[in-house]
């Protein structure tokens, strides 16, 4: 029998660290603190812990500006407390993938220092410097993402040096081969400990056009969207040579067993599959953001699983997400009544799914106060709405003295319905979203049609989303009614109800035609 790769099958469950649980009382999340937690990871039934950066860094953008992609933050634990976390997830059978941040550094880091001494220095090329126009100005018209130029002046050397992010964050070279190897031995590093894959951030930025050409203007710019959305990064990013920089990582993922690779891009559909490689030589799963910004409705959902069902390569394992810590909550975006359809979804989808923690507790996005706004985007363009703050508060884990998640005042604010959304009290609850999350992982853990099954006929009847799922002669039909009144379905196939999200229907029989309540869903076994 075909051995199926671990992250096909398994759900991936995302911890912003600094949110999950503090061990040590200084009010940021810690290493100890996901160690201590581990049997909640179990027991809701995802397979692998997905980490975002913990790694030393001054946190001008809170790990993703990195100074030592070999070390631990003091900020989170050691290097013994990773390695203790490794050896405890993988005893309760939990993969670990951590996040890899290899486009940039921070400005602090000695690769940095070093480059920035002088025009001669041996890591100069490390990164990307560049002489200004003949009559002053930035090398070109390139845009950092966190507002204003891509390019920062360096008085000492007369010359600019390239950022896609803050100023603090200078891209690296990649089509300097020393920079590839050190990359690459950083990653060895970690797999060599015990770490089971990586997700790679802003993959799509990792090589730039070696002529430096203009970004030509986006023709349907809307003055409401990010500055610098108004150019289209054609050179600055998704450039052809990107690939062999991705095939270069797979190769190393692929010196070790049983290991994963997983890219952020946030591409249309069309260019997110190239990520794919050729011939499957590039990310295992690069990652579907699509959900992210697809109307939550019946017929938008349905034409987006059948467009990217159809991009996919021969042999490509689809992938699924629907929050992250760079985007509004879930539960802010669609709606709370809507929550439970949409682990539903998420979960019965083909393809692995990706949670971020406290979607299984239905958080909505937290309004900050301007005196707590962390996130450097919207400290750089204030009153745009981009703060990605409040989809990165703590996890409220019980009704006690700021939510069980720390001793003291937490760095960011809590929700404002801690006292009755948090785990102790939605755990008592049997109708929680928190229980059904664990039931739809349950089912989906075990059930090959879920969890490995083909998908076919996906489509919308009215507010209903409807698709099977089958694998040999296991096989199961999902109707989802996105609506906010009663809806009926002709044509379902007959069979027993497995759970319904309200929870009240497990083992009915199935007679035509289906009936759902507002904001139901339902999965139901039948025969292939």
């Amino acid at each position: 029998m075909m051995t199926i790769p671990w992250w096909q099958t398994a759900a991936i469950y995302q911890i912003y660290p600094r949110s999950f649980c503090d061990a040590n009382g200084d009010g940021v999340g810690d290493l100890a603190g996901i160690l201590a937690r581990i049997p909640y990871l179990a027991r809701l039934g995802v397979g692998a812990v997905w980490i975002s950066p913990f790694y030393p860094s001054p946190m001008a953008d809170f790990g993703y500006d990195i100074t030592d992609y070999c070390g631990v933050d003091p900020l989170f634990g050691t290097l013994a407390d990773i390695d203790a976390l490794i050896a405890a997830l993988h005893a309760a059978g939990l993969k670990l993938i951590l996040d890899f941040v290899p486009n940039h550094t921070s400005d602090q880091h000695p690769w940095f220092v070093e480059s920035r001494a002088s025009r001669t220095s041996p890591k100069r090329d490390w990164y990307i410097w560049r002489d200004g126009q003949p009559g002053g100005g930035p090398p070109n018209n390139w845009l950092s993402e966190f507002g204003g130029s891509a390019w920062t002046f360096d008085p000492a050397s007369g010359q600019y040096y390239h950022h896609a992010f803050l100023d603090s964050q200078p891209d690296l070279n990649w089509r300097n081969p020393q920079v590839a190897a050190a990359m690459h031995d950083a990653m060895r590093f970690w797999l060599a400990r015990g770490v089971d894959g990586f997700r790679v951030d802003v993959m799509w930025h990792l090589m730039k056009d070696a002529a430096f050409r203009d970004n030509p203007p986006n023709p349907h710019y809307d003055a409401s969207r990010p500055p610098h959305e108004a150019l289209l990064t054609v050179h600055s990013a998704d450039v052809a040579e990107v690939h062999a920089v991705v095939a270069g990582l797979r190769a190393v993922i692929e010196e070790f067993d049983d290991r994963v690779l997983i890219g952020e891009i946030y591409l249309p559909l069309e260019r997110l599959v190239a990520y794919y490689g050729q011939d499957g030589r590039g990310a295992h799963l690069p990652f579907n953001f699509s959900l992210l910004a697809t109307p939550w409705r019946a017929d938008a959902l349905a034409v987006l699983i059948k467009r990217y069902e159809a991009l996919l390569p021969a042999a490509a394992w689809p992938n699924w997400v629907l929050g992250n810590h760079d985007r509004p909550r879930l539960a802010s975006r669609i709606g709370l009544a809507q929550t439970a359809v949409a682990a539903m979804l998420l979960t019965t989808l083909r393809g692995t799914p990706t949670l971020y923690y406290g979607d299984e507790l239905g958080l909505p996005q937290v309004a900050i106060p301007p005196e707590r706004v962390r996130d450097p985007w919207e400290k750089n363009l204030p009153g745009r709405g981009l703060g990605r703050d409040g989809a990165r508060t703590p996890m409220p884990w019980s009704a006690r003295a700021f939510a069980g998640f720390s001793s003291v005042e937490p760095w960011l604010p809590l929700n404002p319905d801690f006292a009755r959304r948090n785990v102790a009290a939605m755990d008592a609850d049997p109708a929680s979203l928190l229980n059904l999350t664990r039931r739809l992982l349950t089912l989906r853990n075990a059930t090959p049609a879920l969890n490995r099954g083909a998908i076919a006929d996906v489509a919308a009847h009215g507010d209903v989303l409807s698709y099977r799922r089958s694998y040999g002669d296991d096989g199961v039909f999902v109707a989802l009614n996105l609506g906010v009144a009663a809806a009926q379905l002709d044509g379902a196939p007959a069979g027993v109800i497995a759970l319904s999200t309200h929870g009240d229907r497990a083992g009915e029989h199935l007679a035509a035609p289906l009936r759902l309540s507002a904001n139901e869903g339902v999965v139901v076994r039948v025969e292939t």
